[in-house]
């Protein structure tokens, strides 16, 4: 026995057991049904299968323009996922045009509004990556959105570099670098000093070879002028800028510029008083920080002019017995004179390169110099210091940086913040 014609409803999904009609549903009667030899007709009339109506909420993830076919559907074995769509409701209001919040408030935002932060929102571009090995690849694997934070290396180097920094106001800070006995490395820390804080300020530093005979500051950097301190003397009224002036100066990898002494041992006249107060009335108009290297002794008329000057001294100290013995006497000297307050706010560099300095004990020098000045300061041994040529402050041994970075630090917290 076998069914003709379809009923008037058709159902939407041809495996949707639910809704397929069966023959018990239909209230046919098949006892009155009489078979003969012929095939039997049965007309069945079916009920119309319900329609689906779509509700709203889903019509957002209606899927009937997706082909299905319906002969690869399996009833016994149904492969559906249920996805739970929710929808969130927000009561922020739409943000307004600039327009609207001109008319508003009735004047324009000032430029100044237009900051970084509010512009760029903190996309990676504006993110300062981290410095240290392992915080570096985080941050790189990442993709900039786990900083660990720079490493304690990196964080100590940038608050040594802070210190250096630091800025005064009322114009130039003499800064002269003395002892009283030659040897002991009195031109090399004036050298080592320039450069650390050239290397980490911004402005402009400069060391001055005040030797009243002949000094070798310029012989300590790599770059060499035939202008010295004579020749800023000479030319005084033709200097009305400071690219006249720098063009008689010899400028470090570290933009530390340098005034040579004279170098001409026929001269008859020295560097005196007068010459070095021209030479630094001149520097003090382009500079913010003038380092003197003094000559050997502190008697000499150059030594006085410098000392009425100074901000801070830097007394040079070898490790030796007798270099020790005549730094605290240089202290002494200059309470006598009525500079005490340069020895309370002075630094003592105890240059350990020297001859001797394995067979004393620096720490009882160090002991000395505490009750006396406010910070010490030891510069290590350093092969390219001990060669006596050209320093590149980049190929120091970090030690000797780190050292020469700290007497920098130093040196700029003893400075006034304001002229009185």
């Amino acid at each position: 026995m076998a069914s003709s014609t379809p009923g008037r409803g058709t159902p939407r999904h041809s495996s949707d057991d639910a809704v397929a009609p069966r023959l018990d549903d239909v209230g046919v009667d098949t006892s009155s049904i009489e078979l003969s030899g012929s095939p039997a007709t049965l007309s069945v009339q079916f009920p119309a299968a319900p329609v689906h109506d779509i509700p709203e909420d889903e019509l957002a993830v209606a899927i009937d323009d997706v082909p299905v076919n319906p002969e690869t559907l399996d009833s016994e074995h149904r492969n559906t996922r249920i996805v739970e769509v929710s929808a969130v409701a927000s009561d922020a209001a739409e943000p307004q045009s600039i327009s609207a919040t001109r008319y508003q408030t009735g004047a324009p935002e000032p430029s100044a509004l237009l900051t970084s932060e509010r512009l760029l929102d903190g996309t990676p571009a504006t993110r300062t990556p981290p410095e240290g090995r392992w915080q570096k690849l985080v941050y790189d694997v990442t993709r900039s959105r786990v900083n660990l934070g720079d490493s304690a290396r990196a964080v100590a180097r940038k608050e040594l570099d802070a210190r250096i920094r630091r800025r005064w106001e009322g114009g130039a800070r003499f800064v002269p670098v003395l002892t009283r006995k030659g040897g002991v490395g009195k031109t090399t820390v004036t050298a080592l000093l320039g450069m650390a804080l050239a290397d980490a300020r911004d402005d402009r530093v400069i060391a001055i070879d005040a030797n009243p005979d002949r000094g070798t500051l310029s012989e300590r950097i790599a770059q060499h002028t035939d202008y010295t301190v004579r020749d800023i003397v000479r030319d005084i009224d033709s200097i009305t800028g400071y690219s006249e002036f720098s063009d008689r100066v010899a400028r470090d990898e570290t933009r530390l510029d340098v005034l040579a002494s004279d170098t001409d041992p026929h001269l008859a006249e020295a560097f005196n008083e007068a010459d070095y107060n021209t030479v630094a009335d001149l520097a003090a108009r382009y500079y913010s920080l003038v380092l003197t290297d003094c000559g050997t002794g502190i008697v000499h008329s150059v030594m006085r002019a410098t000392l009425a000057r100074a901000d801070s001294v830097v007394i040079v100290s070898g490790a030796s017995v007798d270099e020790a013995r005549l730094a605290s006497e240089t202290l002494t000297w200059l309470e006598q004179n009525g500079y005490d307050r340069l020895v309370k706010e002075a630094v003592v560099v105890l240059n350990t390169a020297t001859h001797g300095a394995h067979m004393v004990r620096l720490d009882e020098i160090e002991t000395h110099f505490q009750s006396r000045v406010r910070e010490i300061v030891r510069i290590p041994y350093d092969p390219q210091l001990a060669a006596g040529s050209a320093i590149s402050f980049r190929d120091l041994r970090p030690v000797t940086r780190h050292a020469a970075r700290t007497l920098a630090a130093l040196v700029v917290e003893g400075l006034p913040s304001r002229r009185a």
